[in-house]
């Protein structure tokens, strides 16, 4: 059986304290976008868990969150997991996109739907919640406001669809180390950092300032993003790497990748998409 694990961006991601637990208190929008990995997954008589991946750079072990995900299942079901999983990736790592956390999300659905446990969504939640502050999110389907560390989940309605273009370089940045440089960090002169107004959506990233600030190329390219006449905001998705344009119609983004690949170079991972 296949299942989807579609990529997010956040459209908004406050940074509020330095919690007690080690965490961040944040508050979050967040969007489901059409990106997204493949899940196939095959029930079998034994053998437990084998995983594997078109990515051969990801571990296969039991650090990989479908792997973590799929025995924190079987723990709470009480079932013995014998389980195929073969993950196609689409959505790169290390970009802001929350990839991993959503593959463990579709695990959690998928098991929960092949083995017929019924698990109900306030369990699954839990046990989403201890393996990473953003897999909850995914469990919700659609766009929602998150609290806490990631893991109080609110779902809401979008006023509308929002094109965009996602522009990632070839490097990632670590989420614990961007949490981590953030009371610290300092703005760079001249690059706007502050919130941005669509309609009734509030654009902002308080995680630009400590990443920016290493990685200024990501600055640059903001700044690059937001003097083209294609584009009606532009920020940081999530801990980054990955940039966001918003566009001002669909059909101005294929213009807008083309100027960004000669700005930026060939190697940039470019996708037109929409939430």
């Amino acid at each position: 059986m296949q299942f989807s694990a579609p990529a997010k961006i956040n459209l908004s991601l406050r940074v509020l304290r330095w919690r007690d637990d080690g965490f961040h208190e944040i508050e979050s929008l967040m969007a489901p976008i059409a990106i997204r990995d493949t899940l196939e997954i095959e029930r079998r008589d034994s053998g437990g868990i084998e995983f594997s991946c078109s990515d051969i750079t990801l571990p296969a072990d039991g650090t990989n969150l479908v792997v973590r995900a799929a025995s924190a299942f079987a723990a709470s079901a009480g079932i013995k997991p014998h389980v195929r999983i073969f993950l196609k990736k689409e959505t790169p790592h290390g970009a802001g996109l929350g990839g991993g956390s959503s593959d463990a999300a579709a695990t959690l659905i998928a098991l929960n739907e092949i083995f017929g446990t019924k698990i109900p969504l306030a369990e699954l939640t839990r046990i989403a919640a201890e393996i990473g502050s953003d897999v909850p999110f995914f469990l919700a389907r659609s766009a929602a406001w998150c609290r806490g560390r990631g893991e109080i989940v609110e779902p809401c309605a979008l006023p509308q669809s929002l094109p965009l273009l996602l522009i990632k370089p070839s490097f990632g940045v670590p989420t614990p180390w961007a949490y981590q440089r953030w009371r610290d960090s300092l703005e760079i002169p001249g690059v706007p950092y502050g919130p941005q107004v669509l309609g009734d959506i509030t654009l902002v990233n308080d995680l630009e300032r400590p990443v920016f600030e290493k990685f200024i190329q990501l600055a640059e390219m903001k700044r690059w993003l937001l003097d083209q006449p294609e584009t009606a905001a532009a920020l940081m998705s999530g801990s980054g790497s990955t940039m966001i344009a918003v566009l001002h119609e669909k059909s101005l983004g294929p213009a807008l990748a083309e100027k960004a690949r000669e700005q930026f170079g060939g190697h940039m991972w470019l996708v037109l998409t929409e939430t």
